[in-house]
């Protein structure tokens, strides 16, 4: 049985909300101790009409989700991860390119050694350390945006994992989650901001700052294979192809670096 002193954590609810209301209004942060999953829960909350902005934390996740439905765990009282969604209503001249905006908020709040892998994905060493999960919905003329962060603070137990596993505690010993969510919220949200009113377009040079994929072979679940250039103003990761340079922007298309680079 785990002690009062291993299961409560302190969250820096306050100090979060500080930093953010004066910037957003009718700004909320909640802390449950469980739940499914933090996205879902705020995707059923628009639709029951609740579109103030929100930061919806859950010390334990049950049924988290990564991207093409791959789980995401987390447990309570140990905080050897992080898992949070902020939803709020955006309204930018394009969609395109917000999860590469929301991972490199994240990368850049907390070490320079964190990559990006496209679209989503937080790398360290060649290994994952967390993911984004973007989901929207529309209600008339607004669309909600929820944006699901799951980030390894230690190195996960878990052996069945596709992708070997990384901890925030490599780079960054002694950090805990909630000091971690202090340095990744209010940046977070001051992104998504500037997300809204420029779009991804000045955000490309440090995404490739950070790019883990550029300059390697890439094999895609949609048959393209190539040679990673970057991506473009919009977003779309760019192949070079023998057949010329190909754009992959959805995604429903899984990239991973080739086993075997490709001759020439």
């Amino acid at each position: 049985m785990s002690s009062a002193s291993e299961s409560v954590i302190q969250w820096p609810s306050e100090a979060i909300w500080e930093a953010v209301s004066p910037q957003l209004p009718h700004f909320t942060v909640e802390v449950l101790p469980e739940l499914g999953s933090t996205n879902t829960e705020l995707m059923r909350r628009f639709r029951l009409g609740q579109t103030d902005p929100v930061l919806l934390l859950a010390e334990r996740q049950t049924s988290g989700r990564g991207r093409l439905g791959r789980e995401w765990h987390s447990d309570a009282g140990k905080a050897d991860s992080l898992t949070f969604s902020i939803g709020m209503v955006l309204a930018p001249q394009d969609w395109s390119g917000l999860s590469l905006a929301v991972g490199l908020s994240v990368a850049q709040s907390l070490h320079p050694a964190i990559g990006l892998k496209w679209p989503n994905d937080l790398w360290l060493d060649q290994r994952k350390l967390g993911g984004i999960l973007i989901e929207t919905a529309s209600a008339g003329s607004l669309r909600y945006a929820v944006m699901g962060v799951g980030l390894n603070i230690r190195l996960p137990q878990q052996t069945e994992l596709r992708t070997a596993p990384a901890g925030l505690d490599e780079v960054l010993p002694g950090l805990t989650a909630p000091h971690a969510l202090l340095q990744i919220a209010p940046a977070l949200i001051e992104t998504m901001q500037l997300f809204e009113q420029r779009g991804f377009a000045p955000l490309r040079d440090a995404f490739h700052a950070r790019d883990v994929l550029f300059g390697k072979e890439v094999v895609c679940s949609d048959g393209t294979t190539g040679l990673a250039r970057g991506v473009d103003a919009m977003g779309a990761l760019l192949v070079q192809t023998p057949h010329g340079v190909q754009k992959i922007n959805t995604a429903e298309v899984s990239v991973r670096p080739a086993a075997n680079p490709l001759p020439g």
